[in-house]
């Protein structure tokens, strides 16, 4: 896992990434987020944490670009119930959810994978998983043919 990286917020609304010596942009603090860095954003003036703030801003934008990131009726609930009894699900809840989606779709794509490398025939696998009980669904005719099959 990569090291956190700590940036410090100025009273301009500056970032100041303090393990490369540079200014970044909000932009530039989502990429390292994507590359799989930690980020903690301090404010220089205050002392405070205003990471959250920061990462909101972030997602922000991106509503902005996308014009959505969370549905209408979420939104709503969140609104009315405030933070109360949302914080406690995110905090909770919502990360451990993800991770678990991520995980699973992670194991499900290389399964998928491995299975496209040794060149299975998926046609036979969705066919069988098209009609789970063959035996039961057969016409009657099929299964005589099957039987003089085994006699001979």
């Amino acid at each position: 896992m990569l090291p956190k990286i700590t940036l410090k917020k100025y009273p301009n609304r500056r970032l100041y990434d303090t393990e490369n010596s540079r200014y970044v942009t909000l932009g530039d603090v989502g990429d390292m987020i994507r590359k799989g860095r930690h980020v903690e954003v301090v404010d220089v003036k205050s002392g405070q944490d205003v990471t959250a703030f920061i990462l909101t801003q972030i997602m922000m934008d991106r509503v902005k670009k996308n014009n959505s990131l969370l549905p209408v009726s979420l939104l709503h609930l969140i609104i009315r119930f405030g933070e109360d009894i949302l914080s406690e699900f995110f905090d909770n809840y919502l990360e451990k959810i993800i991770q678990s989606y991520l995980s699973y779709r992670k194991t499900t794509d290389e399964q998928f994978r491995i299975y496209l490398e040794l060149g299975m025939d998926f046609s036979k696998i969705a066919k069988n998983t098209m009609n789970p009980f063959p035996s039961f669904f057969e016409r009657p005719s099929d299964q005589s043919d099957k039987k003089n099959d085994d006699e001979t």
